[in-house]
């Protein structure tokens, strides 16, 4: 750690947070010692960090900062523009951006005729039921910028991503209502940890082609 040119990719968890946090070291080990993987420093609180001991206000900012700015670098779209042609398309786009969540969002994606990626919006946060995800939300933004289609999107915290029966009758309920509004309802997404199941490549959609 004294080479001013030393490599930062062979650093270990360890050395990158002590840089990171510039605590001592033994503050590193404290809050290594509360977590069971590295990811779950995406996931810490200001008073889950607060809590370890020897840990700073202030270094605590900067760890908490420096994960806001990891998510939104990961989950950041590339500029070329983004196509949706397929369930691992889309899986690939969301996995970042839900895979850390610690409550439930539903999420549309949302495209033009050609598949293409145009704009995401947040419908509901909390839970999923008819109550909350409710087809005027999830269409309004689709006819106000002329998007042609919908995926929709949303995790399960639990980290499992097997479809509940709620999960299946709000599906059901909004590939209705665009099937009435001429526009098509190409999936859903129930995004896990690291893993996903894609409702259309289940057989549990039937689009109205």
């Amino acid at each position: 750690m004294n080479n001013k040119y030393y490599d930062f990719r062979n650093l270990s968890d360890h050395d990158l947070l002590t840089l990171t946090l510039r605590e001592d070291s033994q503050v590193v080990t404290n809050l290594l010692s509360k977590i069971s993987s590295i990811e779950e420093l995406l996931t810490l609180t200001m008073q889950e960090l607060k809590s370890v001991e020897g840990m700073k206000s202030k270094p605590a900012e900067q760890l908490i900062a420096s994960m806001e700015l990891a998510k939104r670098i990961y989950s950041a779209p590339p500029k070329a523009p983004i196509i949706m042609s397929n369930p691992q398309n889309a899986a690939d786009f969301l996995l970042p951006q839900m895979r850390y969540l610690d409550r439930e969002v539903f999420k549309c994606l949302y495209l033009n005729r050609k598949n293409h990626y145009l704009f995401s919006e947040i419908v509901s946060v909390g839970g999923l039921s008819k109550s909350l995800v409710h087809p005027r939300e999830v269409f309004k933004p689709a006819i106000k910028r002329s998007a042609a289609s919908v995926i929709l999107a949303h995790n399960h915290p639990s980290g499992d991503p097997q479809p509940s029966c709620e999960d299946l009758s709000v599906t059901k309920q909004l590939v209705e209502a665009g099937n009435l509004l001429g526009i098509d309802v190409l999936d859903h997404i129930i995004i896990g940890d690291g893993q996903w199941i894609s409702l259309i490549q289940e057989g549990l959609i039937n689009r109205k082609d």
